[in-house]
């Protein structure tokens, strides 16, 4: 008994003796048998090497062990590491969920405060209601209590700053974790399981107000020197300087900043702050730090450098950090400003005002790049084209930089604005001393000999949606975009070929391909290559290259997502895509303006029907869509455009009026295309039969269906989807693309399903301007005109071959087979049009 528990022990302890099951039975290997055999894993750990085979074969130890057992061992060694993966994988979300579970605990203790709070206030308040008086006089003493302190205070010596810093640590950490301010779940972000985190709204305070938390798993440190760094997250972020430094109590900091922040448009000035920044670490070893703005006569950099901005207010902000136990911080965020909306134009100053405007411009923007750098350190973004993450977040960077400079012209970057008497609807500025450099590789920067042109232009946009209208601009390039101004541009990128107009006419052959690179963790923005197929009239350079690659980045295109814009900006790239390329940044920018609650109760009242593409659209994704389509008939949204042309300085003029007439050019462009996806730019005959509850729609559905089951026996639909809501619905959502066209002479589309719109890659507006003949490819017409008798005579309907279709954006998609049909109105012998549908069909 005491050898066998001897031998127990030995094995147990695995120093000398490894035990495997095999065929029922142990096997005993001894400790240098264990030794040759992880050593012959931990070289080939694939169980298929041939280099295994022969390491075991050299290995004289393992001479005796039978093949089977030395499988059986890999085996169970493999095993052992995945549960030990599987285990590590497992503790590391069980950290996190507790990590939440601590943090949501913590939320509903701060909202229980809360509505204890508003109790107190409502009993508070009936009881003044009988003491007007004792109102009166309580009202005057809270007055005296609440005037601010630290504006009486010396802001220009140590000591001071101290006291002022101590009682911004106070007041931020009541409001990040307190009730200091009524907050409100931000519409549009509710938490869950996916959620990036709580986003909350100020409800009534002075200023605009913005809160997030949430789990990150970094370290408080690391943090904190992210989000100090405003500039390398903050799109809106130009710059940010440390003035003075100085340590303070207990380990602190206290630093004088000075940050500039960019203007959204053309129309109102750009904002600055001087502030006090407070960085501390607390008691119960969380990381704070605390913001802000310092008054007062001679605060902040010289009048000189601010001249172009208006001076705003940090009301007291930041960052409470808290590490959590295994890893990771539990981040508190809030952000509290007075943006001077006294300063812009009435019609602008919805953008000043709003509280959610902020929360998705600086709160949830810092939450979500904190998130993504941490998922980049843990190695679980992978990126295409062999691109570091790094590298492709410092392409949007400079794309957004590039876009806001143009749009905001700071004149110590070396803009001036010429010919602008302020009647001229497309704003012209130059900066002769613009070059093109990057940090990388300062060898290959230059500098045009003339410099940089910039055409922008701003303008109110009625009921359109922001995402919508982007949308379309992306996917329907051709649409606005002239190809040989892109061509121009993109020739001028390269030294030495900056000549205007020297280059060969060339015409866009239509076809545009997207090649994504990269995305942010929400999807709510795509950074991508943009590749234009262009083709040269002059026939001895038919067989050149005349394609055109725009670097790009979108955001805000999801409808239901909340963003505080939609932007498109790209710009001309080399074909090799070198990490230093010189970029020249355009495009678009629209931001919706928050209607009042009273204009959103008129919006609903006057419209009572639904866009037919986001009514039938159902499931948690389609409420919003829905909403969207009734409510942005009442809607105002402010478009900005900006496109940078590099000239010669013998061709300004020539390339300052081209530059005016081309954005003229788009700027009509985009207006006609918001005016064709507005609900209310619609032809109302139009509007109407695209309307869920019109009987045109529903009446169409029926005979389609009807049609289908006459001429070909069989049931287009399940015999459960015959109510006409059901049958709308199902027809729409069915799995094959059914596309109808009329019988004129030029047959054109009048009616297609999700699936059809996808494969025409088009909507339902821009249907109506697609002919049958734009269809289908060669082949496809021919089968089609031998078909066609007996699709309009005899049988009624006609079966086609498996083919291919052509999309609007010139991308081939194949099918299996296709039925055409008649579609029989309601007598039984008028044609009312021919549908046809798609079977099993895909892009190639």
């Amino acid at each position: 008994m005491a050898m066998a528990v001897a031998q127990h022990r030995e094995s147990s302890s695995g120093s000398s003796i490894d035990k495997h099951l095999d065929a029922g039975k142990y096997v005993r290997y001894t400790a240098e048998q264990v030794e040759a055999l992880e050593r012959v894993y931990a070289e080939c750990p694939k169980p298929s090497s041939l280099r295994r085979q022969q390491l075991i074969r050299e290995c004289p130890i393992l001479s005796n062990i039978e093949p089977k057992q030395i499988k059986v061992w890999f085996q169970n060694r493999r095993c052992r590491e995945k549960q030990k993966k599987e285990s590590s994988k497992l503790q590391t979300v069980n950290r996190k969920l507790t990590a939440m579970n601590k943090l949501l605990m913590e939320e509903n203790d701060r909202l229980q405060k809360q509505v204890s709070q508003l109790v107190c206030e409502n009993g508070y308040m009936k009881q003044q209601l009988h003491t007007v008086n004792a109102s009166a006089a309580d009202a005057s003493s809270n007055s005296l209590i609440a005037t601010p302190q630290h504006s009486l205070r010396d802001a220009n010596n140590p000591a001071g700053l101290l006291s002022i810093a101590e009682e911004t640590l106070a007041e931020f950490l009541s409001k990040a974790t307190g009730t200091a301010i009524d907050w409100v779940q931000m519409p549009g972000m509710k938490p869950g399981p996916d959620s990036v985190g709580i986003f909350a709204i100020s409800h009534s305070c002075s200023g605009v107000a913005a809160r997030a938390c949430g789990l990150v798993s970094l370290e408080p440190i690391k943090i904190a020197e992210i989000l100090k760094d405003r500039p390398s997250w903050s799109r809106g972020c130009r710059n940010l300087e440390v003035f003075t430094m100085f340590p303070a109590g207990s380990g602190g900091t206290i630093e004088l900043v000075y940050t500039q922040m960019f203007a959204p448009t053309t129309l109102a000035p750009a904002r600055d702050f001087w502030t006090l920044r407070y960085t501390k670490t607390l008691e119960n070893g969380s990381l704070v730090v605390c913001e802000r703005s310092l008054s007062g006569s001679g605060a902040g950099p010289s009048a000189a450098a601010a001249a172009q901005f208006v001076r705003a207010e940090v009301l007291p902000s930041g960052y409470l950090i808290r590490p959590c136990e295994g890893g990771g911080s539990i981040i508190h965020i809030v952000d509290h400003l007075n943006l001077e909306a006294w300063s812009v134009p009435e019609v602008l100053r919805p953008l000043y005002e709003s509280s959610k405007l902020i929360a998705q411009k600086m709160t949830i923007a810092a939450l979500c790049y904190i998130r993504q750098i941490a998922q980049e350190t843990s190695g679980e973004v992978v990126y295409s084209l062999g691109r570091q993450p790094a590298v492709l977040r410092t392409f949007s960077q400079r794309l957004s930089r590039g876009f806001n400079d143009a749009i905001n012209g700071f004149n110590d970057d070396g803009w001036s604005i010429i010919n602008c008497d302020g009647t001229e609807d497309v704003i012209i500025a130059i900066n002769s001393s613009k070059s093109f450099s990057c940090t990388s590789n300062p060898a290959n920067a230059f500098s045009f000999l003339g410099g940089v042109l910039c055409a922008k232009a701003s303008m109110l946009l009625q009921n359109v949606a922001p995402a919508v209208l982007v949308r379309f601009l992306r996917e329907h390039r051709s649409e606005w975009a002239d190809f040989n101004v892109d061509a121009y541009c993109a020739a001028s990128l390269k030294a030495g070929t900056n000549a205007y107009p020297g280059m060969r006419p060339t015409r866009f052959t239509g076809s545009q391909i997207i090649m994504p690179l990269g995305h942010t963790i929400e999807h709510e923005e795509l950074l991508e290559v943009i590749r234009l197929e262009g083709q040269s009239f002059v026939q001895e350079d038919a067989f050149v290259s005349r394609d055109i690659h725009l670097l790009q980045i979108c955001s805000g295109i999801d409808e239901n997502a909340v963003g505080a814009c939609s932007e498109l900006v790209f710009a001309p790239i080399d074909e090799m895509f070198p990490d230093d390329a010189p970029l020249l940044p355009s495009g678009f920018r629209v931001i919706p303006l928050d209607s009042k609650p009273s204009d959103a109760q008129d919006s609903l009242a006057t419209s009572q029907t639904l866009d037919l593409t986001s009514s039938l659209e159902i499931g948690p994704t389609t409420n919003h869509a829905a909403g969207d389509a009734s409510s942005c008939l009442n809607t105002r949204s402010v478009l900005t455009i900006a496109f940078q042309f590099p000239f010669e300085s013998n061709l300004q003029d020539n390339v300052a009026t081209m530059a005016r007439q081309y954005v003229r050019s788009v700027i009509s462009s985009v207006q006609r295309v918001a005016m064709a996806i507005s609900p209310s730019g619609l032809n109302p005959a139009v509007r109407s039969k695209l309307s869920l509850g019109s009987p045109e729609a529903l009446t169409l559905a029926h005979w389609i269906c009807r049609s289908h089951s006459y001429y070909l026996g069989t049931e287009l639909l399940r015999s459960e989807s015959f109510g006409d809501d059901s049958m709308l619905k199902n027809l729409w959502q069915h799995q094959d693309a059914i596309l109808c066209c009329s019988l004129k002479s030029q047959p054109v589309f009048i009616f297609a399903n999700q699936a059809g719109l996808d494969m025409l890659e088009t909507t339902l507006v821009a249907l109506q301007d697609i002919t049958l003949d734009k269809l289908f490819d060669e082949s496809g017409r021919k089968a089609l005109c031998s078909d066609f008798p007996k699709l309009m005579q005899q049988q009624g309907f006609a079966c086609l071959p498996a083919g291919i279709c052509m999309s609007t954006m010139g991308r081939h998609a194949s099918y299996e087979q296709a039925f055409a049909w008649k579609v029989l109105e309601a007598d039984e012998t008028t044609v009312h049009c021919l549908a046809f549908s798609f079977v099993n069909w895909s892009f190639v």
